[in-house]
């Protein structure tokens, strides 16, 4: 006997859901009015992204504010032009062309100072004479510059040498290139398309998921927006958001379609079936949403407000692809009703969603296969994973400079001359504040010290201001600012080379710069890193616990997803750190990983990874619940939901791999991650670990004290009543 549809029957979320089925039309209406002032408000009152890494209570903060209140002239970001000839900047052509382009630059708007690289004032020429730069002084912080500024800068610059035997190239933060959007999304949504053909077998259905994902990031991107207008994002936040938007409102979308055509195919009416699958399937997508949520806010622990900042920018396209697949997909469904499954593909079969349907699937088998052979597939999957995690105990948190960056961004190219030209140390310069209280002589001691310490291979004269209370003396790695002997330096200066130079004299002072600004995230994070994780594992674990009852489920989700982000680690570690593979990504040199990534990713992964524990256990609870042994339970809650989790992970995997192809080291960090940890989570986790371990639990897995049962609120997953009980 084919068992009844389930029947949302009560609940405040079947009450909604019934009532947006019930009156579509009223629900898209409100929608739309929702949409327009989403956008007019991102339009009149939103703001500008920006990368602004503050760092409170750091040595390199207290540099950087320094040099802002003493340094007036100095508060803007600054460029590097530089310059190769191949025969010699000195000749007449060239040396022509330089000052050509020095011209230009003055004339740009808002540029307050150019360098002389013939002079030495702010410039330099190298010892062979084929490199030279010299430095541009912007009156503004580079985000703030009017639209175009720095765009006029660059060709004005290119047009003064353009015929000249002179080659240039741009660096430093006022020219920093911004990640770019557009290809790396389009082929994931493409790759995306595929795959719900081939899952769903018609277009409608298929391309519908897609739709209300690409709404549901660009409501999200707007408000982020909208935010920037009150505080700082970062400008890597909204690939980041899109990234995470688009693989979570694609999935959430795809399993509340899944239980409506599943509710078609049983017998129930559009209508029925569209409130049906948004109160059931829509329940667990919010709970997962909220469990994404939660493990993105987590990251305010860390302390770093650009970090806590990119999570909140991440969380809003979250948000809204909740929002979206719970109150605006059900009205659609209503309206489409069988139209659903027309323009069937003419070599895919449609899939039949029924329940006895769903056991003769593939995934179902495999389910089967795993709680006959346990031991194998507990053991073998957590070999692999173990195996993929050992690299990550070498893993080198901090900044990648730009000589780990594609060889055509200009950068790079920079990059390559000034290291070639003065030393791998000349692309990090470590800015040393020195606040004398009205000795100079002291940074002259500053100075001194520094340029005689073993690592730096020269250091500046100082510089004052006009007070005379406060100056600048820069100093210049041998090793690049990557290294790890560079991050020692930069140790060593602060605890032992200053403060003897400074001992007895009243003067302090600060090392900042770049990469001294990364050293300090870095230690930042990692003071941080056990709060991080006991709220992060700590929250979620609760809530786990309160759906499920049971703290066995709730510890074995914590720890399996502590391993799927250990095991992507450990390849990130391989192929960004150790080289293994990243030519395949379009890159030619290592470096280390970006501090703050882990915490990221591992907020993400945590959250993104309760979604398919989420879908999974709570449709083995929900026939646990209603009378099957635990192993029924777990091989009949495998084949209602596997094939929307395989789909759901290729789906998000595929996403996330689409960033690979993108020019940004970061991103391409993020993506290789995020996709490797979402395609071991899904694959070796959830469908082979996860059903092997819990059948081995038995009865077991759902195990709670009765002290912690009755005193725990109770959050429900799974349907509030069953028809045909």
């Amino acid at each position: 006997m084919q068992p009844a549809p389930v029947s949302p029957s009560r609940g405040a979320l079947s009450a909604l859901t019934g009532a947006i089925a019930r009156h579509p039309w009223r629900a898209i209406g409100v929608w739309v009015l929702l949409i327009a002032a989403i956008i007019a408000g991102s339009q009149t009152l939103g703001g500008e992204l920006q990368n602004n890494f503050s760092i409170p209570d750091s040595d390199a903060q207290r540099a950087g504010d320094l040099l802002e209140e003493r340094f007036p002239a100095r508060a803007g970001d600054s460029a590097t032009i530089v310059f190769r000839a191949e025969d010699g900047i000195g000749n007449a052509d060239a040396k022509a062309a330089v000052a050509a382009a020095l011209e230009a630059a003055s004339g740009v708007a808002h540029i307050v100072g150019t360098g002389d690289p013939f002079t030495g004032e702010s410039g330099q020429v190298s010892e062979d004479g084929t490199v030279a730069y010299a430095d541009v002084q912007f009156d503004q912080q580079g985000w703030t510059l009017p639209a175009g500024t720095i765009d006029t800068f660059k060709d004005d610059v290119r047009a003064a040498v353009a015929g000249s035997p002179v080659q240039v190239a741009f660096t430093g933060n006022a020219v920093q290139e911004q990640p770019e959007q557009g290809a790396s999304e389009a082929l994931g949504l493409l790759a995306a398309v595929i795959v719900l053909l081939i899952v769903f077998g018609t277009v409608i259905a298929a391309l519908l998921p897609i739709f209300l994902a690409l709404l549901a990031v660009g409501l999200g991107i707007a408000t982020l927006t909208l935010a920037a207008g009150f505080t700082d994002f970062n400008t890597i936040t909204p690939i980041l958001a899109t990234m995470i938007g688009l693989g979570v409102g694609i999935d959430y979308s795809l399993f509340i379609v899944t239980r409506f055509r599943q509710a078609l195919h049983e017998g129930a009416s559009p209508k029925e079936a569209a409130g049906l699958a948004a109160s059931t399937a829509g329940r667990a997508v919010i709970f997962a949403g909220t469990t994404v949520a939660i493990s993105i806010v987590g990251l305010a622990t860390v302390g770093l407000d650009f970090i806590t900042k990119m999570g909140i920018g991440a969380s809003l396209t979250v948000l809204t692809s909740v929002a979206v697949a719970v109150t605006l997909l059900p009205a659609v469904l209503a309206l489409l009703g069988h139209r659903v499954d027309r323009l069937k593909l003419p070599f895919v079969k449609v899939p039949d969603d029924t329940l006895e349907a769903q056991k003769a699937t593939a995934v179902a088998r495999w389910g089967r296969l795993v709680t006959r052979r346990p031991w194998l597939f507990l053991l073998l999957p957590l070999g692999v994973m173990l195996l993929a995690a050992l690299p990550v105990v070498g893993i080198q948190l901090g900044a990648a400079d730009a000589g780990s960056s594609p060889k055509t961004t200009t950068q790079r190219i920079a990059y390559d001359w000034l290291a070639e030209g003065f030393g791998p140390g000349f692309n990090g310069p470590l800015l040393i504040a020195i606040d004398t209280k009205g000795d100079m002589a002291a940074a002259e001691k500053v100075q001194q010290a520094v340029a005689a310490t073993d690592g730096v291979a020269f250091a500046t004269p100082p510089i004052p201001n006009q007070a005379g209370d406060t100056a600048i003396v820069t100093a210049y790695a041998t090793s690049a600012p990557q290294d790890q002997a560079t991050a020692e330096l930069v140790e060593r200066l602060r605890t032992d080379t200053i403060p003897a130079a400074l001992a007895g004299t009243g003067a302090v002072a600060y090392v900042g710069g770049a990469t001294a600004a990364f050293e300090d995230i870095s230690a930042r994070i990692f003071e941080r890193i056990p709060w991080f994780l006991l709220f992060v594992v700590g929250i979620t674990f609760l809530i786990l616990t309160m759906a499920f009852r049971s703290v066995v489920i709730a510890v074995k989700a914590a720890l399996t997803t502590i391993l799927s982000c250990a095991a992507s680690f450990g390849i990130l570690t391989l192929v960004f750190q150790q080289g293994y593979g990243m030519g395949l990504i379009g890159l030619d040199r290592t470096g280390p990983i970006e501090s703050f990534l882990p915490v990221i990713v591992f907020a993400l992964v945590f959250g993104l990874s309760m979604d398919y524990e989420v879908f999974l256990v709570s449709r083995i609870r929900e026939a646990f619940v209603g009378g099957d042994t635990p192993r029924v339970a777990i091989t009949d809650g495998v084949a209602a939901i596997g094939r929307v989790i395989v789909a759901a992970a290729i789906i998000m995997s595929v996403v996330f791999f689409a960033f690979l192809t993108g020019v940004d080291r970061t991103i391409k960090e993020f993506g290789l991650a995020l996709g490797l940890a979402i395609a071991l989570d899904a694959f070796v986790v959830r469908l082979t670990l996860v059903p092997a371990l819990m059948h081995l639990l038995d009865r077991r897995a759902w195990w709670i004290p009765r002290w912690l049962d009755r005193a725990l609120p109770r959050l429900t997953i799974e349907p509030p009543a069953r028809s045909g009980d």
